[in-house]
Parts: structure tokens; sequence; C-alpha cells
């Protein structure tokens, strides 16, 4: 491929709603390590690294083998984290795997490097899936549309597009991972934020109010973020199930 390709995973121990969430015991591992070995699965990464401001992550990390680096505590979003952990890597391709995503898949990320590495005028990616009923009220689940390539049009905690007719365009949930070109995720911090960015609080959208495109890409698979310690029980449900398959 000729890309060199680098998955960073943003884990900090502030949390509202979950503190400490990327150390919370999955069966019998933190958080951070089923995301970090089920990130290296994908064979086209040349690289895994956490990106941490907490000493207690970076030492769990380091003490499952994996690759971590310490960086600010004055970021605003988990893409400004990024890029001051890329800083001096030489690296094309950015992916952004979320700390509480422990349910990733290696052909999730592959669907994100895709068309990072084939069309130049992509200058970030993301992925989607087919919503369900019970979420397209839910501010929580973000939903996006699409132009008819399959580029981003806009992204919203309320359910859209709206079903005037229902045999109309289907709703999509937005998935939050992300794949950046260097330059552009080097780029972003320095993106003035932006008025839809603000009322939504979805910093994808600054992209989109900048002039810039987001590919996004459908996955079969769904993951379950963890967003509180109630979501610990549904993933690991999800773990053993995959665990007997």
């Amino acid at each position: 491929m000729g890309k060199k390709i680098v998955a960073i995973i943003p884990a900090r121990y502030g949390s509202t709603r979950f503190p400490g969430k990327p150390l919370a015991p999955i069966m019998g591992k933190p958080m951070v390590e089923w995301v970090y070995n089920r990130t290296r699965q994908c064979e086209l990464l040349s690289r895994v690294l956490v990106a941490t401001d907490d000493e207690r992550i970076f030492r769990a990390v380091r003490n499952f083998g994996g690759d971590v680096v310490m960086t600010s505590s004055q970021h605003f979003t988990g893409t400004d984290r990024l890029a001051e952990a890329v800083r001096d890597i030489e690296v094309d391709i950015v992916l952004n795997v979320q700390g509480d995503e422990p349910l990733v898949r290696p052909d999730m990320l592959t669907g994100l490097i895709k068309p990072l590495v084939e069309e130049n005028d992509i200058a970030m990616s993301t992925l989607s899936t087919t919503i369900r009923p019970g979420d397209l009220e839910d501010p929580d689940c973000v939903k996006v549309v699409t132009d008819l390539e399959g580029n981003a049009l806009y992204f919203s905690r309320a359910p859209i597009p709206y079903p005037w007719e229902r045999s109309g365009g289907r709703s999509l949930l937005h998935l939050g991972f992300y794949g950046f070109r260097r330059d552009f995720l080097l780029q972003f911090p320095r993106l003035p934020r932006t008025p839809l960015e603000g009322r939504e609080s979805l910093e994808q959208l600054r992209v989109l109010e900048h002039g810039y495109k987001i590919r996004v890409v459908y996955s079969q698979h769904r993951t379950f973020g963890v967003d509180r310690p109630a979501d610990i029980s549904l993933v690991t449900d999800h773990l053993r199930e995959e665990e007997e398959a």
C-alpha cells in the first residue's frame, strides 16, 4: 500500500459520567487493553499508540506491554490530543479509535483507511451503520446523512432525515471512529470552532462548516461505546458471545 498508518487511542481519566473508565475491568483486563489489542488486529496498521493525560492510564498500558505517550491535560477534544501525539511521528494516515470502544473490529478500521488511500480529495473518514428505531430520538445516538457519493452532509443529535416519505432514504447511525490525513489532523486544532459544532456539541461539524469532505463508510457492525458503568455488562455479554461463536 505504501502508506504509513497509525491508530491512536485517546484515553483520559476524567469523565463526568464515568471517571477512570479506560481502566474499568472487563473480564479481568482494563478496557483500554481490549481496545488496544483489538485495534492491533488490523493488519494495515504500522503502529497502535495510546495517548493519555493520566499517569495511571500510562502505567496500565505499559504494564500490558502497550505503546503509550503522555499528552497535555488541556485539550478540548480527543482530536486535539491526537494532533499532539502525531506531531513528531512520521505517518501518512492517522486513525482515532476511542478508548471506550472495546468492541472495535479490524475490518471497521480497514473501512476507514480505504478512502484515504484511494481518493486524494478526502481529508477525513468516519463510519456509519443502520440505526435502530429506539435510537432515532436518542440525542446520545448521533445521526448522519450523506450525499450520493457517501460524503457527509450533516451530523445531528436530532432524527435526520425527517421521515416525510416513509420509503425515502434510510437513517444512519454515526459511529465515532475517524481517519485523518496527517496534514489535515495537524490543521484541525487551528480551525476556529463553528456555530453548528457548538449547537450540536459535535466536533466533526467543524470540518463540514469549514468546507472539508468527510467520507462516511458503512459498517456491517455496530459497536457499543462505554459511557456509563452500566454499559460494562452489555459489552461483557457481547465479548462472551464472540468467544463462544
